[in-house]
């Protein structure tokens, strides 16, 4: 091997090595949330009082790192703390994940990403860092993959931080309110109005018009 080798063969294995530490950690992640006894979490919940809350948070979190749907986890956190405070706990730990699998995305991808950009991936990174937040809301809003996919996918892209923490908290922020509201209808029915389900109107308003607006501003670039 000669010494102009080295180095790419050493980043090769570096990447490799990165992303699959990535990988056998969601993996973990996933397969433990498996073995968790849904019928027995609103008691669990219940029992830590005050705590409930915070441990919902750190909890959910680490389930979207592990790409479990956010919906679930939203229609979830509805059932558990009802429309308002658990969208509030969805919205909060939804944000946590995101920064979480943005920097994990950065350590384990960024690298490789950007000595092979070229054709399609380069213009995407182009696109996304040039709109910066309203980039990210837009991604956000669309069901395009799971919720911890899009943000390590980001963290490998050359957007911003501060653009996509913005534009995850504003993208994110309607559908939790939309699928807290109905799993809190779930538990009672019998409260649940044409304004329980305003929100999820709202939200499916908004992701419409963001895929709209994708499909429009793509062809253009």
């Amino acid at each position: 091997m000669t010494a102009a080798e080295t180095p790419a063969s050493d980043f090769r294995r570096r990447a490799l090595i990165r992303a699959g530490v990535l990988g056998l950690g969601v993996g973990v992640v996933a397969l433990l949330a498996s073995q968790v006894p849904l019928t027995a979490v609103p008691g669990e919940v219940r029992e830590l009082g005050a705590f409930g809350p915070a441990a919902t948070v750190v909890a959910a979190a680490g389930l979207l790192m592990a790409l479990v749907p956010r919906t679930a986890i939203s229609l979830a956190c509805g059932l558990l703390f009802g429309a308002v405070a658990g969208a509030g706990v969805a919205l909060v730990a939804a944000v946590g994940a995101a920064v979480a699998t943005f920097w994990l995305g950065r350590w384990a991808g960024r690298d490789t990403v950007q000595r092979r950009l070229r054709g399609r991936i380069a213009r995407l990174d182009t696109w996304l860092a040039q709109r910066g937040t309203l980039a990210v809301v837009v991604v956000r809003l669309l069901p395009i993959a799971p919720f911890g996919l899009v943000g390590y996918a980001y963290g490998s892209s050359a957007t911003r931080f501060r653009h996509y923490l913005a534009g995850t908290a504003i993208g994110g922020a309607p559908s939790a309110f939309a699928y807290a509201a109905i799993g809190a209808a779930v538990v009672a029915p019998s409260g649940a109005t044409l304004l329980t389900y305003l929100p999820a109107a709202l939200g499916a308003l908004v992701s419409a018009s963001a895929a709209v607006y994708w499909r429009v501003t793509s062809r253009r670039a």
